[in-house]
């Protein structure tokens, strides 16, 4: 593969691109071209990460190694975590606890929060004592956790300096730093006093004391607070960045709007797969034989539950042999329903991993997910009723008009029902204790079918009887 001589971001989108195609080919190009490969990883790490992201495991742990260590972390840290943690394990034990030390301590903690416990301690053990302290000590907070969100990489500046001295204090650690949205000030214990931004710090006068500039009362979180609190806060004050505190009012570091952000969408993505019955940490990458016993109980489980769908139709033989013509009709009534509930519990799902619906307000959500499946159910019932009432025609059967009243009650009922148990069933999830999209897309999936296949046999029972 030949390229005109390019800059590194321009290099980097062409061969994101390519390696879409013709990964083989991305990867050979990079193997002939270490200097460009360098560059690349050193101006752009996203950029190289996203490259990475396209090849095979083999290829990415060359690649990586090919990097000296400092440009090796920061393309590390902006991989996907699972991946990052499997290319960890992938290469040899002295390089990885390298690439580990050249990480900042939230960005190691999480790659391996995803690696075995026996091997994250291996590399744990092989970093200095002042990193593995720092990292064991993220570790021990959960994922969702302000702590575990949190990044100690900040900004931290004495009482007693004056706007003048601080702005040259942050302006020797601007290498170490990539956030100086804010800088926070503490006493000597390590006490948070006070915040103030970067931009009131360059505009006040040289000579005012922190004291003087900063907001002595900042809005703090514990390091236990869950994400939820730390979103809430974020969105009602607009700020970028929370302070997390220990014991006593000890800053231990910030949780960023970006760290929420990427907190509430993997957050999502767990759900989605959680609602589907896969593995909440499943991706193409995962081992065949993980991914089975992720699912497999849930579709196990799925054939269990769904034999009350088979029983039920089983007691509605007769009518079936004297209208042949329902046993065509019912699977629609059943497809609407499914779809229906599942607009609902994407939208429920979604809401509450944002964490938008409070408990007071689960009456409020079910209440208008129903109704938005009665008003979309009258349209569905006029159309599906003439869709029963022309298939009965068509065929010269009996009863046409009957027929279509019956499809038309029965798919109105459906919407109806399948908005409430749409939003209903990850609601009753939560307030049971357990995550509100586990299997849900199973038991809804199951009420649909029921409603609409037995549901509808039911009502053309007692219209044609």
């Amino acid at each position: 593969m030949k390229l005109r001589l390019r800059s590194p971001r321009q290099l980097a989108r062409l061969l994101l691109t390519q390696a879409r195609r013709q990964p083989d080919a991305v990867e050979e190009y990079l193997d002939a071209h270490g200097e460009e490969w360098e560059a690349l990883a050193a101006l752009a790490p996203g950029a190289a990460a996203a490259i990475l992201g396209e090849l095979d495991e083999e290829a990415l742990s060359e690649l990586i190694s090919d990097l000296e260590a400092p440009e090796a972390a920061e393309v590390l840290a902006e991989l996907h975590t699972e991946v990052a943690a499997d290319l960890l394990e992938d290469l040899p034990q002295a390089e990885a606890a390298a690439l580990l030390e050249e990480m900042t301590p939230e960005d190691a903690a999480d790659v391996l929060s995803e690696v075995s416990d026996e091997a994250a301690e291996s590399l744990i053990d092989l970093l200095t004592v002042e990193a593995a302290s720092e990292v064991r000590r993220l570790l021990t907070y959960p994922a969702d956790s302000a702590g575990g969100l949190m990044t100690t990489d900040i900004a931290r500046l004495p009482l007693g300096l004056n706007a003048g001295e601080a702005i040259e204090r942050i302006r020797q650690l601007r290498e170490e730093l990539d956030d100086l949205s804010y800088v926070y000030v503490t006493d000597d214990d390590g006490v948070l006093q006070g915040v103030i931004s970067f931009r009131d710090l360059v505009f006040n006068r040289p000579g005012s004391g922190l004291s003087e500039v900063m907001v002595t009362d900042p809005i703090v979180v514990g390091a236990e607070a869950d994400r939820s609190v730390v979103n809430e806060i974020i969105s009602q004050y607009h700020i970028r960045a929370v302070p997390v505190v220990g014991e006593g009012g000890k800053l231990l570091g910030v949780v960023t709007t970006e760290a929420v952000i990427e907190s509430v969408q993997e957050e999502a993505s767990e759900d989605f797969a959680a609602a589907m019955g896969a593995g909440v940490t499943e991706n193409v990458r995962s081992p065949v034989w993980s991914s089975v016993r992720a699912r497999l109980p849930w579709i196990a489980f799925d054939v269990l539950i769904s034999s009350s769908v088979v029983w039920a139709v089983s007691q509605f033989n007769e009518v079936l042999d004297s209208f042949v013509v329902l046993a065509a009709l019912m699977p629609l009534v059943a497809r609407i329903g499914g779809d229906a509930g599942a607009q609902s519990l994407a939208v429920v799902i979604r809401s509450l991993a944002a964490d938008e619906i409070p408990q007071s307000g689960n009456a409020r959500v079910v209440g208008r997910e129903a109704t938005i499946g009665a008003i979309n159910g009258l349209a569905i019932a006029f159309l599906s009723g003439i869709l029963g009432f022309a298939m009965q025609e068509i065929r010269q059967g009996p009863s046409p008009v009957r027929i279509g009243v019956a499809m038309a009650i029965a798919a109105l009922a459906n919407l109806v029902i399948a908005g409430i148990a749409g939003s209903g069933i990850p609601l009753l999830l939560r307030r049971a204790g357990f995550d509100p999209a586990l299997g849900s897309n199973l038991f809804l999936t199951t009420v649909t079918d029921l409603l609409g296949f037995a549901g509808f046999l039911a009502v053309a029972t007692l219209l044609l009887y």
